[in-house]
């Protein structure tokens, strides 16, 4: 089948991900936040509280959640952010909050620093993977009984959070690796450049630590968002190609309650 060339009205029939076509990336992230805030509303009412993987790409829907948590006066002192990844430095140590590109400094400024100090969730349920405790993900999911969504996104190269393709392993093998240290690859590399720091490939940090595959596949639900042209084809072998650790999203497949939400631009022809 050569899914790149479905059309914006064929893409999503038979996908093995399910599809939820929108209209501009407002939308997008609108969606994103609101599942964000009913999933949280619907856990403080029942007593329970709320665990979230969280990325730091798509951002678009934080300021609409700040918005409408500090508006509506959503209570989140029960609720976990377990962010998927951050760079890390030559010496393997998490970059500077700092640094532009800092992923932990980007949740402070634009999420943690908005929200109404009376409503936002203690500062240790603010979690970011660490290198030097990189099994501390695994065992805060565990102790607080799994994760309520996944949220994220999906790379170039098919990959989640910095889980970065691995062609010599099994569709098996790739799903119970869990958080650890990596290099990132030059494709991720080159696109975040692009993104991020107008091309400078040479300065974007060679390393991470991510969440794993486990940890994701392991969420009750999972929720991916494309927006960008180049996300044409990606979305298209995601929903259509076979399961491979070659492209990490296409694992999802097998996941009972996935939902891949795309824009008009991400759902239109590859080529």
């Amino acid at each position: 089948m050569n899914y790149f060339n479905l059309s914006a009205e064929e893409f999503g029939r038979n996908a093995k991900i399910p599809i939820l076509k929108l209209g501009d990336s407002g939308e997008v992230f609108y969606e994103m936040a609101a599942e964000m805030i009913d999933e949280i509303t619907r856990n403080n009412a029942s007593g329970k509280h709320t665990v979230f993987i969280c990325p730091v790409g798509p951002v678009g829907q934080y300021p609409i959640f700040v918005r409408l948590v500090n508006k509506n006066r959503i209570s989140l002192k029960n609720v976990w952010f377990i962010n998927m990844d951050e760079y890390l430095d030559d010496n393997d140590q998490w970059i500077s909050m700092e640094h532009p590109l800092s992923f932990r400094g980007h949740m402070h400024r634009n999420v943690y620093s908005k929200l109404d100090p009376e409503l936002a969730m203690p500062e240790e349920q603010r979690i970011f993977p660490d290198p030097s405790q990189p099994d501390r993900i695994l065992d805060t999911i565990n102790r607080l009984g799994g994760v309520d969504i996944a949220f994220g996104g999906i790379g170039i190269n098919g990959h989640i959070a910095f889980n970065e393709p691995q062609e010599k392993l099994t569709p098996d093998a790739f799903a119970v690796l869990t958080t650890r240290k990596l290099d990132i690859s030059r494709e991720t590399r080159t696109i975040n450049a692009v993104g991020d720091l107008n091309g400078a490939i040479d300065a974007m940090p060679k390393r991470c630590i991510t969440i794993g595959m486990k940890e994701i596949l392991g969420a009750r639900k999972i929720r991916l968002y494309c927006f960008r042209e180049w996300h044409r084809s990606v979305v298209r072998q995601a929903a259509y190609g076979e399961i491979s650790a070659k492209f990490p999203v296409s694992l999802v497949q097998r996941h009972p309650d996935a939902l891949l939400t795309v824009n008009n631009i991400a759902a239109q022809r590859a080529f």
